[in-house]
């Protein structure tokens, strides 16, 4: 099973379903037909993922695919694998190292990632990273529940202006990572059930069709049930919230010379058993004397 989001051809949010080894997508029917959490418009309510939606029979009429969720927060967790920490000369972290993303850098699948020009950076990088989408409400999750309240894993790339996290951003990282377009997530939102081992996931990056990222959630500092439980903590994580795990060695930055994203460039994550989110990246446009 697996769940996407789209665009049918009149322009409305829908969500469906894949299941069995057809490989084909039913739409899944909301109460009220667009009455329910996360369709048109993907405001999640209540206290679970895509609670009212049912199978309705129909075909899904796909004409766009988008970001699995749109989702109430964006948790990040940066320098989470022992070979990029390693390639970056950090020291491996005692506690997770936390940043946030806003909503509105979420980026559709298939969709531009748009390098800023109005903050203009010179340094746009890349981060292939498994993303974590929690399925329900919950606070103070314990490591044995943890996978009990993820909907899904999906592909996602933690775009990321190094100028502006490293030099101009105040000594926080959220300026650098938090521009628009700098979340892509997609295609397709994969329940933990479904896959062999959901803590050792094989994670690629590819850039221009060379790949630049090889590597295996295994190496992760903390993995995902250590990241749930420390995230929900004292703080309630709502549904539709995404978890950025962190990503594996292999970004531009450390490259020799480094290797920035530039227009016309294609950019891919691909992780086993989840699919393979690719966005093109172009230039901002700024308005006349803008």
């Amino acid at each position: 099973m697996a769940w996407m989001r789209y665009l049918d051809p009149e322009g409305t949010v829908q969500v469906a379903v894949r299941a069995g080894s057809s490989g084909g997508w039913e739409r899944l029917r909301a109460e009220g037909e667009g009455q329910a959490p996360g369709v048109r418009g993907g405001a999640w309510e209540g206290d679970e993922l895509f609670a009212g939606l049912t199978p309705s029979g129909e075909e899904a009429r796909i004409a766009r695919v988008l970001a699995p969720v749109q989702p109430p927060a964006i948790f990040c967790i940066g320098l989470n694998y022992r070979r990029h920490a390693a390639e970056t000369g950090a020291a491996l972290p005692e506690w997770p190292v936390l940043f946030m993303k806003s909503p509105g850098a979420v980026q559709d699948p298939g969709e531009a990632i748009v390098l800023p020009r109005a903050l203009a950076s010179a340094e746009v990088d890349l981060e292939g990273e498994l993303a974590v989408v929690i399925g329900r409400r919950c606070r103070n999750v314990s490591r044995d529940e943890a996978l009990k309240v993820v909907a899904g894993f999906t592909c996602g790339n933690d775009v990321s202006a190094r100028d502006w996290q490293k030099q101009w951003g105040g000594g926080q990282w959220c300026r650098g990572k938090t521009f628009d377009t700098f979340a892509p997530l997609g295609p397709v939102l994969v329940p933990p059930a479904e896959l062999a081992d959901p803590l050792a996931l094989r994670l690629r990056a590819i850039h221009n069709g060379v790949v630049v990222q090889d590597g295996n959630t295994n190496d992760m500092i903390f993995d995902v049930p250590t990241l749930i439980t420390f995230l929900s903590g004292s703080t309630t994580l709502l549904p539709g919230t995404v978890i950025f795990t962190g990503t594996p060695e292999g970004v531009g930055m450390a490259a020799t010379p480094p290797r920035w994203l530039a227009p016309g460039d294609r950019v891919e994550v691909e992780i086993e058993g989840l699919g393979r989110l690719s966005n093109p990246v172009v230039e901002e446009t700024l308005a006349a004397g803008g």
